[in-house]
């Protein structure tokens, strides 16, 4: 299982299908979203129709892939109330939706009964899992290929189970 994993836009370019993307943390401490976290704390975040100022390579990949036909979709599982940085997630997410992903969002507590994985992931084509491996703090660890079809199959349950019980972003609020 432990191989280098390949940069995301390259296994998105690889995809058929499908790419589905499970977050359950309710804070992530990224680097690349310093800035726009600080914008829209100071409630000057780049308007979406303004594209130059926010589309980067990841909407780039995604767009290329849903332009190829492969469904992308986001499903957060959140605690409600929101954390900050999850208000500012749903801010951002109209980005996500304009590259053509689909994105859905399932209160925790809505969530009982599920068996939700350790770790966040993009599950490819239902067969190649990226493990996302973050601290306590939200910080990014490392990413982890698994390819194991028992798992890949349990990952693709999981997903499809948060699903159909998340509300699409455009009728889901956080207050």
């Amino acid at each position: 299982m432990s191989r280098p994993v390949p940069p995301f836009a390259e296994l998105l370019a690889q995809c058929t299908t499908s790419a589905v993307h499970l977050e359950t943390r309710d804070v992530y401490a990224v680097d690349e979203e310093d800035q726009d976290l600080k914008s829209w704390r100071a409630d000057d975040l780049a308007p979406v129709g303004d594209r130059s100022a926010w589309w980067g390579s990841f909407h780039d990949a995604v767009a290329e892939a849903v332009g190829r036909g492969v469904v992308v979709q986001r499903a957060r599982v959140v605690s409600l109330p929101a954390t900050e940085y999850i208000r500012f997630e749903h801010a951002c997410t109209p980005r996500n939706l304009a590259a053509g992903e689909d994105v859905r969002w399932l209160p925790r507590g809505q969530a009982l009964g599920l068996l939700l994985p350790a770790h966040d992931f993009w599950l490819f084509d239902g067969r190649l899992i990226r493990w996302h491996h973050f601290a306590g703090d939200g910080v990014h660890l490392h990413d982890e290929l698994d390819d194991r079809q028992d798992v890949a199959e349990q990952t693709a349950a999981v997903f499809g189970a948060v699903w159909s019980r998340a509300a699409p972003h455009q009728e889901f609020t956080i207050s």
